[in-house]
This record gives structure tokens, C-alpha cells and sequence, in this order.
């Protein structure tokens, strides 16, 4: 279950779909991230993807997600094109016969988003605009998994 879409989506509605759809899971985990305005100055945010390699890749996460925590299934759902400050950007949701696993794999998919999956971020300022560089904090919390 991945997405990749320019559209914006219900994160509640999405939850309801997947809860609805995971027969047998004791625990369903969900995380929606918005577009942050850090510094106060933030018009928008672009999100520019390669259409097959960004799906492929994010599949691959995804299916090891699933298999290293027993999943009953995943969802990852990503934006891209214009995005403005409090607009969601990207869910997932992870469904478990227990938490634990269902948490744990929430986490890696967030963590393998926030510094691998192929998603290019530019930054819309009254400044100018400038491409978002990968921080030291995401590698940092890659690496425990």
C-alpha cells in the first residue's frame, strides 16, 4: 500500500480505510507529517519526485518493514509538488497483532523517509528559495535500525 500523489488526502479517513482493512491486528500505529514553517518565513515547500523509482523504492521499505515485524500490513502515503506551512505532507500506518512491532515499524518507515527515500525539497522563502540538505539528526536515528 503506497502512494505517491501531487493530491491532498484525510489522514482520519485513510486511518479508517486501513483499521477497517487489517483483519486479525491488535494494534494499528499512525503518523501524518505536516509542512513546518521552522524560521517563520516559510511560503511553501516543493516536493519534486522521479515517478516509478520514488514508488519502487518506497515498495521495497515498505515490504521490509513488513517482513521484519510481522506486519499485518503498512501504508505509506507521500505529497509532492506545492505545499504550503500546516499542510499534510506524507502518513504512514503500520498494523500489528502487537504494539511493539507496530510502533517499531512506524519508526523505521519515518526514519527511512526522512533521509533515503528519493524525494528532492526546496524551500519557498520572502528570501528566495533554496533546496533542503539532509540533516545529520535523520542519519543519526537511520542508523539504529
Amino acid at each position: 500500500m503506497i502512494r505517491v500523489q501531487q493530491d491532498p488526502f484525510d489522514p482520519g479517513a485513510e486511518l479508517n480505510a486501513f483499521s477497517a482493512a487489517v483483519a486479525g491486528a491488535g494494534a494499528v500505529v499512525s503518523f501524518s507529517g505536516l509542512v513546518r514553517d521552522v524560521a517563520g518565513g516559510l511560503r511553501a515547500m516543493e516536493i519534486e519526485h522521479y515517478p516509478g523509482m520514488t514508488e519502487k523504492a518506497l515498495a521495497e521499505i515498505r515490504d521490509q518493514a513488513v517482513a521484519r515485524w510481522a506486519l499485518a500490513e503498512a501504508l505509506v502515503i507521500h505529497r509532492h509538488g506545492r505545499l504550503e506551512p500546516g499542510e499534510v505532507i506524507m502518513m504512514v500506518a503500520t498494523a500489528a497483532r502487537h504494539r511493539a512491532d507496530a510502533f517499531a515499524a512506524a519508526e523505521f518507515l519515518m526514519d527511512y523517509l526522512k533521509s533515503r527515500a528519493p524525494f528532492w525539497k526546496k524551500e519557498e522563502t520572502g528570501d528566495g528559495s533554496d533546496w533542503v540538505a539532509a540533516r545529520d539528526a535523520d542519519e543519526d536515528a537511520l542508523k539504529r535500525w
